[in-house]
């Protein structure tokens, strides 16, 4: 049995890894840390796993959580990870990140984002980027794996396929996606508040959003092309699930049938991702609950233009789902162990 650690564990996120691994046939869940004044009792803190588990979530010492496990999740966040990930690695021991610290090889491109120097350049350097559709290989032999954000997830995985083929430009990409409220993670504010969401709908974070420049440098380097993005992230009125609409300018006439194939080919024999037939399109509840990320199609031959709409659990594929998922192909698992598809 893999021995794993789950640092962050009382966020949404941090749940969500544990919930996956308690059903995982290969994993024992050997420690538990979070922000806490004192051990706490995981069933405490989440009453709807009374009965079920009995586990204490301590304040992270890191040599504590190295002698006890294997494999590490961090599900801490943006700028807090890069604290950790170094010494764990040097413990001898593997880690997926969920934060946005180790998705950029480009130390620059996060430091202007987020707002924080980079203390481990060296660790940047070594990270692989998962998304295992895109870069399978390398996740395999790799340490330290930087676990994809939800909207990109969605989005890149929406336009990879085209991208690639050359069917349509890495300019002027509109995405225009909406989320459920958890994605802002698990912490007391204002406009997350139940009468401030409820019954209201709202874009924010236009031109500023973080997960503008992730998008923009994954699809520019697996792609070999330059990519400028639009992102117009909303808040939607739900707990979980990200649906986002995708405009792709196209460069050549092409036939709903070539697109069709484009997807299909890149995505053939992908456990976690489904190319809807022609003339449907994904919904929001149908991916949230799963670790499948849904793609509809849609050619619009009057503006020159193509479509994807997209839709993702963002606590499942676009964050612990894929993280299990990286864990399964960096230990040799079957990919889809321990995952709802």
């Amino acid at each position: 049995m893999l021995k794993v650690a789950v640092v962050g564990a009382t966020g949404y996120t941090g749940i969500e890894i544990v919930k996956l691994l308690l059903g995982h046939p290969r994993v024992e869940i050997a420690a538990l840390a979070a922000k806490v004044d004192g051990p706490v009792r995981l069933q405490d803190e989440f009453p709807q796993l009374r009965g079920n588990v009995d586990l204490t979530v301590k304040s992270l010492d890191v040599a504590e959580v190295a002698s006890a496990a294997d494999f590490v999740f961090l599900a801490l966040p943006h700028t807090i990870s890069m604290r950790f990930a170094a010494a764990f690695l040097k413990a001898g021991k593997k880690v997926v990140d969920l934060s946005a610290d180790y998705r950029f090889r480009d130390v620059s491109v996060f430091e202007r984002w987020y707002g924080a120097e980079h203390v481990d350049p060296e660790g940047v350097e070594e990270a692989v980027y998962g998304m295992p559709e895109l870069f399978r290989d390398e996740i395999r032999s790799a340490r330290l794996v930087g676990n994809p954000g939800c909207y990109p997830t969605g989005t890149i995985l929406g336009i990879y396929p085209a991208l690639s083929a050359g069917l349509v430009s890495g300019k002027r990409v509109i995405v225009d996606a909406k989320t459920g409220v958890t994605g802002a993670g698990r912490k007391a504010s204002l406009p997350l508040l139940f009468p401030e969401v409820n019954e209201n709908f709202k874009a924010y974070g236009l031109v500023t959003h973080k997960h503008t420049p992730e998008m923009e440098y994954i699809l520019s380097r697996a792609c070999g092309t330059g990519v400028e993005v639009e992102f117009s992230p909303h808040l939607l009125p739900v707990n979980r699930g990200i649906l986002g609409t995708v405009y792709l300018d196209l460069i050549r006439d092409v036939s709903p049938e070539e697109v069709e194939e484009a997807y299909l080919d890149a995505y053939r024999g992908e456990p976690f991702v489904r190319v809807y037939p022609r003339g449907s399109l994904p919904e929001l509840r149908e991916a949230v609950g799963n670790n499948t990320c849904r793609l509809g199609l849609t050619l619009n031959p009057r503006t020159r233009r193509l479509i994807v709409v997209t839709a993702v659990d963002n606590l499942l594929k676009g964050a612990a789902g894929q993280a299990v998922q990286n864990m399964n192909i960096m230990e040799g698992f079957d990919e889809k162990t321990g995952l709802p598809a």
